[in-house]
């Protein structure tokens, strides 16, 4: 496994739509997809994220990784078991929303206030290519969107309505950090 380099804001690739991922291909002995998956999960974990998307390694393809187990950036979120997706497609997203502070390994030194819905059903496919389809509410589904956002070419800062809420780390945690909402 490899600590693969993470795309920042600015890198095309963080805007482009990420290709589908043939399932054939995922699934064949040998498959550098596998390898891939594997080198986005020991980043994301090296990186203390919650999630990676395939983009972020500056590769355009359909796959996100996530989990929240013993992260020192959450230490009070739930915990999340590792979960790969493979062409992942939302729907039955709540009207009902959730605020919460978001921050991204590719926009690193930056936290910005998101809506996100609250619920959301996902269909799509795991590393081996069965169909799996997640129920997610709270932080994970805040999480799931805001990964499978990369795959469509969009960061959080597309989604922020109000850009006052935007914040450096270091001034989010002086001035904003007891806000109780949900960062990503």
């Amino acid at each position: 496994m490899a600590i693969l380099e993470i795309a920042r804001l600015g890198n095309p690739v963080l805007r482009q739509q990420a290709q589908p991922v043939d399932l054939n291909e995922l699934t064949r002995p040998g498959s550098e997809l596998q390898q891939l998956i594997d080198d986005m999960i020991e980043t994301m974990r090296d990186a203390n994220g919650a999630g990676l998307a395939a983009p972020q390694v500056s590769r355009s393809l359909q796959i996100v990784v996530y989990e929240c187990e013993g992260n020192e950036r959450y230490p009070d979120r739930p915990t999340i078991p590792l979960t790969v997706l493979v062409n992942p497609r939302l729907s039955e997203l709540s009207e009902e929303t959730v605020m919460g502070w978001e921050g991204c390994l590719s926009l690193d030194d930056f936290r910005g206030k998101v809506a996100r819905s609250r619920t959301l059903r996902l269909d799509g496919f795991d590393r081996e290519g069965q169909a799996v389809s997640i129920l997610a509410e709270g932080f994970e589904s805040v999480v799931i969107q805001h990964e499978t956002d990369h795959l469509i070419g969009k960061v959080f800062l597309d989604r922020m309505t109000d850009l006052t809420q935007l914040s450096y780390v270091k001034e989010f945690e002086t001035f904003w950090v007891a806000d109780d909402t949900v960062e990503v």
